[in-house]
């Protein structure tokens, strides 16, 4: 199909991309899937939990924590609860109204303070008053699915494991790796394309990228490392200039260089 006059060079790029994919097969998305995922590690060669914690017990918490609430919060006000409730015992014998005072800001505070009073019994009754390091134990507990359980295995047991937040749901389905939507079905599908010992950086890759490049509304499409291996190239901005303005966190700098900005 010939553009005509009017279309934008943005528009002309875009359709162009859609209209030469062609049906992929298993082996081209197995590879395609495990190419961008060597680009983000270039991307981002320091990726982390950026939850603050020094023990597995103070990930759980923290994590419980995040639940509708950004990890920014999260981590100001974990230092003094962390203080204050030290172990399981703490939890498990905590004074709810005080608790609650601690996590407030957090949002859904009363039920995270039943979550963790409760997180704090189980783990006295059933393990020791210690985080467990198996999944199959990990989602007995109060507050925990599958989740919190893959980013406790995988950032304090060094456990591979895939988290599946609304970030990594959102961009795996955006670069076609899955059509799933249930996050444990995505987390399977996820998995059999990119090798066992890369899933927890996979997930921290992932989750930078949604936070910094490849946004809900308006992506950096012009800038982002993926361009070439992203089907839905184009639904953001594709001129530099405007897709560098778009860019955010303390690698843009970086990730402007990669895109030759």
């Amino acid at each position: 199909m010939q553009a005509t006059p009017s279309e934008s060079p943005e528009a002309r790029r875009s359709r162009a991309s859609g209209s030469a994919r062609k049906p992929e097969s298993r082996l081209a998305l197995v590879r395609r899937a495990r190419r961008m995922n060597r680009q983000l590690a270039e991307a981002f060669p320091h990726v982390y939990c950026e939850l603050d914690f020094t023990t597995p017990l103070e990930l759980a918490v923290a994590t419980i924590l995040s639940a509708q609430c950004t990890d920014v919060r999260v981590n100001q006000v974990t230092p003094a609860l962390f203080a204050r409730y030290p172990d399981a015992r703490a939890y498990a014998e905590a004074e709810r109204t005080e608790l609650e005072e601690y996590i407030r800001s957090t949002g859904f505070y009363r039920n995270k303070a039943n979550s963790l009073i409760r997180l704090g019994q189980a783990l006295l009754e059933r393990f020791d008053g210690e985080i467990p390091g198996r999944m199959k134990d990990l989602v007995t507990l109060p507050g925990i699915g599958r989740k919190t359980a893959n980013v406790i295995l995988g950032n304090a047991f060094a456990v591979p494991g895939i988290t599946v937040d609304t970030h990594f749901a959102r961009l795996v389905n955006r670069w076609k790796w899955t059509d799933e939507t249930d996050p444990v079905k995505v987390e399977h599908a996820v998995g059999a394309l990119i090798e066992r010992k890369e899933w927890t950086l996979l997930s921290h890759r992932v989750i930078f990228h949604g936070r910094r490049v490849c946004h809900a509304r308006k992506p950096a499409c012009g800038v982002c490392v993926l361009a070439k291996d992203c089907p839905s190239y184009g639904i953001g901005p594709t001129d530099p200039a405007t897709a560098a303005a778009l860019v955010k966190g303390p690698e843009t700098e970086h990730l402007l260089e990669l895109a030759g900005r």
